[in-house]
């Protein structure tokens, strides 16, 4: 039989257990993962089962640490990510956070565009530090993404974007994310994106302000590639600003919309 072991494929006698692997390949490991879940104790394995082992403390090598990046995943999901490429408009407080959350499961290429720069009142929810205040945002996040997940490609574009840019910045986009704070550009940019690529997902984001009940935040289809994520009715305005908590809800919302999309499943 084939057990995948630290994303190797190794054949087995059946019926091998896993303490018997443990002690073959890597007898000092303490952490023994099976198919995403930590094992506690031997069992005996079965074909295409992923065993991963790690010794607590130990920094893999490189050619490793990917493989073990990916030991919590549900078996499969990496292999079907790696290879997508997925962008994100705007990186603010939800862009920075689905691109945090989209290097961590291993999605292959993250193309990010904004224009702004990081300022003091953007570290309540965005995934900057203080100090970075004054970098561009794209600049930021991609050296945030690197120490994350050094295996993930991301592209940036530095500029605003328009309807004559959109279609060239996003070409390679299997699926876009939305998010910007202004209605007037998110509706550009939706329009924009489906008139050239009417085939491929976008999801958005409406109605994600103040501290609002976590459960208003929902995901829900409203077109035949548009998914919408959020309440549709908390703005942001005075008196109600923006939270890191309701933020960061949305953009994990769409972060696993997008996951979903990539796996085939339908986002909700």
């Amino acid at each position: 039989m084939t057990v995948w072991i630290n994303e190797q494929p190794r054949e087995l006698p059946v019926g091998t257990r896993l303490f018997a692997v443990r002690d073959l390949c890597k007898p000092e490991a303490d952490v023994l993962i099976v198919n995403g879940f930590p094992a506690t104790s031997d069992q005996p394995l079965r074909d295409q089962d992923r065993v991963v082992l790690i010794r607590r403390g130990e920094r893999p090598s490189a050619g490793e640490l990917e493989a073990l990046m990916a030991a919590r995943h549900t078996p499969g999901v990496h292999e079907r990510v790696k290879g997508a490429s997925v962008g994100i408009a705007g990186a603010g407080g939800l862009g920075s956070a689905v691109a945090v959350a989209l290097a961590r499961i291993g999605v292959g290429r993250l193309i990010i565009a904004d224009f702004d720069v990081v300022e003091p009142s953007n570290l309540n929810r965005q995934q900057y530090f203080v100090d970075q205040i004054g970098l561009p945002k794209v600049e930021a996040l991609r050296d945030n993404l690197a120490r994350i997940n050094p295996y993930v490609k991301v592209d940036i574009f530095n500029g605003r974007l328009t309807p004559e840019n959109i279609p060239t910045v996003f070409a390679e986009a299997r699926i876009l994310v939305e998010a910007f704070d202004a209605a007037a550009q998110k509706a550009m940019l939706v329009e924009s994106f489906r008139r050239h690529f009417p085939e491929r997902p976008l999801v958005a984001a409406s109605g994600l302000a103040g501290y609002q009940p976590s459960n208003t935040v929902v995901t829900r289809r409203v077109g035949a590639q548009l998914v919408l994520v959020g309440d549709g009715q908390s703005a942001a305005r005075p008196g109600e600003g923006l939270m890191a908590p309701r933020v960061g809800i949305a953009a994990h919302h769409q972060a696993n919309a997008v996951l979903r999309l990539l796996l085939g499943e339908e986002p909700q």
